[in-house]
């Protein structure tokens, strides 16, 4: 498929497109360019109705890896800059996003949410369905408004999207690094590698593309051994669940 990447200038976008260019062609639209190669470009803004119909104009699809300024995932301290910063992509851009790709006949779809949609102070993250969206972040907060947004357009105009719920997204060297640290460090978060954020995504196209009329969130996490997040559904819907640890020691 030809895929529309929504903030395909950014890590994550860097970090996953070549493992997903055996499969599928990509257009990026971002305010700054690609940092990958044998990619099209779009030069713009989520919030620009005219930069949006231009990259989606000729895509099978897409993917939204926007993720503009997140803050503390478990505080509810944050700016007036942050609320500036965090609303205009993730709830207005967003709609414009779905409204523009509805209207093309671009029925599904991938967004990149965040596990920061939940308060991070749980000890067990028992399913997606069952762990409400109490964010104390603006930036959880506003990335569960995005998740209301997609369910309105599944729903109202059958559309078919599949939402990430990612934690912690790393390359492969910041990967390594972030699982050496304690459980008792700050700075601990169930981290993804990027050859596993891959393979999520490049499921989650799959799944969204072959039905019509529903939303699903996904865990896309780092707990391959599921001692705080269940990663039952992720393996049920999209057949994968972490599996880099056992290629990299």
């Amino acid at each position: 498929m030809k895929v529309l990447i929504v903030g395909g200038g950014g890590n994550v976008a860097t970090w996953t497109v070549p493992y997903m260019q055996e499969e599928h062609e990509f257009r990026v639209l971002d305010v700054k360019p690609p940092r990958v190669d044998g990619v099209e470009y779009v030069q713009g803004s989520l919030i620009d109705p005219g930069a949006v119909a231009e990259a989606l104009d000729g895509v099978d699809t897409f993917i939204n890896m926007v993720m503009k300024s997140p803050t503390s995932s478990k505080s509810t301290d944050h700016t007036v800059q942050d609320v500036l910063d965090n609303y205009p992509v993730n709830t207005m851009g967003l709609h414009l996003l779905l409204k523009t790709a509805q209207e093309a006949g671009i029925m599904a779809g991938v967004h990149t949410s965040t596990f920061t949609v939940h308060n991070r102070h749980r000890e067990w993250y028992s399913a997606e369905e069952e762990v409400p969206l109490d964010a104390q972040s603006v930036y959880g907060l506003t990335k569960g408004f995005g998740e209301m947004i997609c369910r309105y357009f599944c729903r109202e105009f059958g559309m078919s999207i599949v939402a990430l719920r990612l934690t912690g997204p790393r390359n492969r060297e910041g990967w390594i690094e972030g699982r050496k640290l304690s459980k008792d460090d700050p700075a601990f978060l169930r981290v993804v590698d990027e050859e596993d954020m891959a393979a999520a995504y490049m499921a989650a196209l799959k799944v969204a593309n072959s039905r019509r009329s529903r939303y699903d969130a996904v865990f896309l996490h780092g707990d391959e051994n599921e001692e705080e997040i269940n990663g039952a559904k992720g393996r049920e819907l999209l057949g994968w669940e972490p599996r880099s640890h056992l290629k990299v020691k």
